[in-house]
């Protein structure tokens, strides 16, 4: 079971009995199993979704926009009810993708202009943004980084993580390195311990940030072992993305129970979206579920004007 978070609760079961009959309870729980049986595309979409005609057309029309990916646990989080659920057009395209309206930019922060080296963002003096991978369990429609991830551009490329080291060693005012993509938990745990070592390594870096999503969409990828391995860099901080109470299932708790049992401090990464978390109700669950989760809610962005 090393590969495993262990359990699933009904809704994981009952989805996985109705398409994935072939799986077992082990195969479900292991986050390479998830990973390779993503709903990547149109067919196996129709084959879970109910695909009205909008998305049809849509997923005819996607050419070169951020690809279509989510794991079958994430995809369990839509059901019951998956034609009304509010998570449904974060994770399925729709046509409105394809309407850019004024004011709304493919890089509305300013990132590419900051980027000394590849993988390097420096836009605060005292911390850089290194970017680690594009690749994403599951793609977020609304994505900040659209312009980037799942697109091959960078992918975990060693010799780029040496330039961006190199970066940081040569300027002593970087105390702050926050590792994100994509995200950087689908890398294997060697991976992202020959990162983390590496960082330490620096005398200045003082705090390791880790951004992902990878807790509320691949709860199985929070296995002892990696839990084990990352209780070796602190202060080592997690900045989860998190919008929808219905990701904090029992499975999404256990996982980020795990990491701050190994210590890491976890903040809630909230996107204010229409239809989706924006009735106070909605929100004041949310806030709830994450502090249930022992995670602290940190940010809430608003109107990050991404084109699409």
């Amino acid at each position: 079971m090393s590969a495993t978070s262990g359990g699933m609760d009904d809704r994981s079961r009952a989805f996985r009995r109705r398409f994935f009959p072939e799986a077992s309870a082990s195969d479900w729980c292991d986050w390479r199993w998830q990973l390779k049986h993503r709903l990547r595309d149109r067919e196996t979409l129709a084959r879970v979704f109910a695909l009205t005609s909008d998305e049809e057309d849509t997923l005819r029309r996607l050419g070169n926009r951020i690809p279509v990916s989510l794991t079958p646990y994430y995809a369990s989080r839509l059901f019951p009810d998956p034609a009304g659920h509010p998570l449904r057009p974060t994770v399925i395209p729709q046509s409105a993708e394809f309407t850019v309206s004024p004011g709304e930019y493919t890089d509305p922060l300013g990132e590419d202009s900051h980027n000394p080296v590849p993988g390097i963002v420096h836009t605060y003096p005292d911390k850089v943004l290194f970017l680690v991978t594009d690749f994403c369990a599951t793609y977020c429609r609304y994505c900040m980084r659209s312009r980037l991830v799942g697109q091959g551009t960078f992918l975990p490329d060693p010799a780029m993580w040496e330039g961006a080291f190199g970066y940081i060693r040569n300027h002593p005012e970087v105390r702050d390195v926050l590792i994100s993509g994509g995200d950087p938990l689908i890398l294997a745990d060697d991976r992202l311990e020959y990162l983390l070592k590496r960082l330490k390594e620096i005398p200045h870096v003082e705090f390791i940030r880790i951004g992902t999503k990878v807790p509320m969409v691949l709860p199985q990828r929070i296995t002892p072992a990696l839990a084990r391995m990352v209780k070796k860099y602190h202060p080592l901080f997690m900045s989860v993305h998190v919008i929808h109470p219905d990701e904090l299932s029992s499975e999404s708790i256990r996982a980020c129970e795990r990491l701050a049992d190994a210590g890491v401090p976890l903040g809630g990464q909230m996107v204010l979206l229409k239809g989706v978390n924006d009735q106070p109700t909605v929100m004041k669950e949310l806030v709830l579920a994450q502090l249930r989760a022992r995670m602290k809610p940190y940010y809430l962005h608003q109107c990050d004007a991404i084109a699409g």
